[in-house]
């Protein structure tokens, strides 16, 4: 399905917004993570958890990529689909349309996917950060809306630092603030309820 093709299921969900993990959602996979959407069609959804860093080095799945990878250099756990399945999130440098550069799928504004199996120094002049996830969260047709509809999700817009966040810990609560009232006020929900 082309971009154009993408179905409108009145969610909001789209490439580039955020699924910020409602205060409720224990689910272990998903608890106080942010996700971002890199498809949405009828079929379902997909996109990687940005706050969750791995302790393994990039160096050690993907030497080649290693230089470019934002720091903390460590692969990112993007979801519990497909494990051993490497997807990579770039920020491309203003004045680079991702439609236009080689080697990135275009997702949304200056965030792109890449091919991995491009060559990570061509790239290197035109990104700003580099990803890597391992695994993907996805949804089937559906499925997403029904749970943003419980309130599982909170829908966000993505700003490019997100996707790089130098401090994926605060990630969550980062966003939730800038949501304004009343959804600022979730960013101080306590991780465990027994300790407020």
């Amino acid at each position: 399905m082309a971009a154009h093709e993408r179905v409108g299921d009145g969610s909001g969900v789209e490439p580039g917004t955020l699924l910020v993990a409602g205060p409720a959602l224990q689910d272990p996979n998903f608890r106080r993570t942010v996700v971002y959407v890199i498809d949405h069609r009828g079929e379902g959804t997909l996109g990687v958890v940005l706050n969750r860093p791995s302790t393994v080095p990039v160096r050690d799945v993907l030497p080649a990529w290693e230089a470019r990878s934002t720091r903390p250099g460590t692969m990112f756990i993007g979801g519990p689909v497909e494990s051993k399945t490497a997807l990579c999130l770039v920020a491309l440098r203003p004045g680079h349309d991702p439609e236009v550069v080689a080697g990135v799928v275009g997702v949304r504004g200056p965030v792109a996917l890449v091919d991995l199996e491009s060559d990570p120094a061509a790239l290197a002049p035109r990104l700003r950060g580099l990803r890597i996830f391992a695994g993907y969260a996805g949804w089937s047709g559906g499925q997403l809306a029904g749970e943003i509809e419980r309130g599982d999700w909170i829908l966000a817009p993505a700003l490019p630092d997100d996707v790089m966040c130098g401090d994926p810990a605060e990630l969550w609560g980062r966003v939730l603030r800038r949501q304004g009232m009343p959804l600022a006020l979730l960013a101080t929900f306590p991780a465990d309820v027994r300790v407020n």
